[in-house]
């Protein structure tokens, strides 16, 4: 008697189809927190027994009860969505829920001296990686999974793969950096080499490469800029690697470079990316230009900075100035 296969629980399905469609790992994690606490807020009642009410629901305690930001609930509205769509095949017709409130963001940026002060105290590779941060205006996540053959010292150019939105872009690759991360890709390869000699030494690829070139994931062109200070298991499959440093890593490191100034700013890792794109404009470059280098797909998304100038009262001189 040939015994049927178990089907495949609900989060498996979701985790499933999000990889076919190429998604992020970051947004693969988010979408089923965000479908697991759906779940559980209906008290484990199956997402097929339920619909367009019982997302309103949600969204709406979401919104009154839990006072998130709007980011946040269309956030849980995305992930919801795509589980009936992609994954159940289900319609949902026009989700109106009690909507968050949308604010006007203004981000924080750092002088070119504030931003140097902080990077100073900032120790080990975790300085380097906020250096592209702030000389590339790369995002955390497009930093750490930089590869090998993505820096191109020659043009002095850096190549983002797949960032937000699965776009990719050309960005520029500070000079003053460039001897610095050529001594560091020196130690990584030794590690590589050494990894190799164990047994190791493969990374993950996209797009199911690895199965398409068996041996390409063992090159040392593939390899992480920043890899990870120890060989775990891929999270995304059974591969023991060295997978990228984590995010945290680099997160804790500026948070106590912080500590260690009078900045009174609320500092993270994206305020570099805030901060490269402010100062280029008071440098006098194209709006289009930073746009491009940014990789926003809307250059309204860009004029942001325009209103974050080093230029108090939308650079209008003050009477008591005058």
């Amino acid at each position: 008697m040939v015994m049927e296969p178990r089907p495949k629980k609900l989060l498996d399905q979701l985790r499933e189809v999000i990889r076919l469609k190429h998604y992020a790992y970051r947004t693969e994690e988010t979408y089923v927190q965000w479908v697991k606490r759906f779940i559980l807020f209906h008290e484990k009642r199956h997402p097929r027994e339920m619909g367009r009410a019982e997302i309103e629901a949600f969204l709406s305690d979401l919104a009154v009860h839990q006072q998130v930001a709007a980011s946040t609930q269309n956030q849980a509205l995305n992930a919801i969505l795509f589980l009936y769509r992609e994954v159940l095949s289900l319609d949902v017709a026009e989700v109106n829920a009690i909507r968050a409130k949308r604010t006007q963001y203004l981000p924080t940026v750092l002088t070119p001296q504030e931003a140097k002060e902080v990077i100073q105290n900032i120790g080990g590779v975790q300085q380097l990686v906020v250096k592209l941060l702030y000389g590339a205006g790369l995002r955390l996540c497009e930093g750490l999974r930089l590869r090998v053959k993505d820096v191109d010292f020659a043009q002095h150019q850096i190549l983002v793969r797949d960032g937000k939105g699965s776009k990719s872009r050309v960005t520029m690759l500070p000079i003053s950096v460039s001897e610095e991360l050529r001594d560091h890709l020196v130690r990584v390869k030794r590690q590589h080499q050494q990894d190799l000699g164990r047994g190791f030494g493969a990374v993950p690829l996209p797009y199911a490469l690895d199965r398409k070139y068996p041996n390409a994931n063992r090159d040392w062109v593939w390899q992480f800029v920043f890899p990870s200070s120890q060989i775990a298991k891929d999270p995304r499959g059974e591969l023991m690697c060295r997978y990228h440093l984590h995010e945290s890593s680099v997160q804790k490191a500026v948070k106590q470079a912080l500590r260690g100034t009078k900045i009174p700013k609320r500092v993270g890792c994206h305020t570099f990316r805030h901060s490269f794109a402010t100062h280029l404009l008071e440098s006098g470059y194209d709006i289009r230009t930073i746009q491009e280098l940014l990789g926003h797909k809307d250059v309204k998304t860009t004029m942001i900075y325009t209103h974050v100038l080093n230029r108090g009262g939308r650079g209008v001189q003050s009477p008591l100035d005058s």
